[in-house]
């Protein structure tokens, strides 16, 4: 592809949103920030699919699809990396994404136990 000068402030800004996001306490925020996005994402589930209890199943396919599907992106990713030599380290996108389902499932019980009071 060719340099341009949109290129190039492409790549500079990835690379300072790169650079910043390697502290550890930046790091760590977004990790919580994604186990409190879950959370918040399975209580606005449940209050929507409990209005209209015809959605209930197709919902729960979806939670359980989509919990699936991260299951397999997090440990297939895991699997080719420790194949490599060098420290082991996940990407901060699959951290993430296991934070939001670890948020999501923990949120589902918690309504769950709310539901059953």
């Amino acid at each position: 592809m060719q340099n341009t000068r949109l290129n190039s402030l492409v790549d500079t800004l990835l690379g300072r949103l790169d650079r910043w996001l390697q502290n550890p306490w930046r790091r760590f925020s977004l990790l919580i920030i994604s186990l409190l996005f879950g959370n918040l994402l399975a209580t606005v589930v449940a209050t929507t699919a409990g209005q209209n209890a015809e959605l209930d199943s197709i919902v729960a396919l979806l939670l359980v699809a989509s919990t699936e599907l991260t299951n397999w992106v997090v440990t297939r990713g895991d699997r080719l990396r420790r194949s490599a030599e060098g420290p082991f380290k996940r990407p901060l996108f699959t951290e993430m994404l296991n934070g939001v389902k670890i948020g999501l499932i923990y949120g589902m019980f918690v309504e769950a136990f709310k539901i059953g009071s």
